[in-house]
C-alpha cells in the first residue's frame, strides 16, 4: 500500500508575493537534500498579482518532523 501524501503550503501576499513564493522553494529543495526526505515534490503557484503559494509533498510518516522544523501555513491530502 501506498503511503498517504500530505502537500504542505505556504501563503505569501502582496505585490511581492510570486518572487517570495518562488524563492521559498529553493529553501524547500534545499531541506529535501539535507533531511533526506523520501520525496522531492515541490512547487510554486501564482494565483493571482497578490496572492501565491510555495508547496512541499511529504509521505504522512515525515509529516511532524516536516510540519514542526518548516511551520507551513496549511496542509491538504496530495493527489496525482
Amino acid at each position: 500500500m501506498n503511503a498517504k501524501k500530505i502537500k504542505l503550503i505556504w501563503d505569501f501576499r502582496g505585490p511581492a508575493a510570486e518572487k517570495t513564493a518562488e524563492h521559498h522553494e529553493k529553501h524547500l529543495i534545499e531541506y529535501i537534500l539535507a533531511e533526506k526526505l523520501n520525496l522531492n515534490i515541490t512547487g510554486h503557484t501564482t494565483i493571482n498579482d497578490m496572492y501565491s503559494i510555495a508547496f512541499l509533498v511529504v509521505e504522512e510518516q515525515e509529516l511532524i518532523q516536516v510540519r514542526d522544523a518548516l511551520k507551513p501555513h496549511r496542509g491538504e491530502i496530495y493527489s496525482t
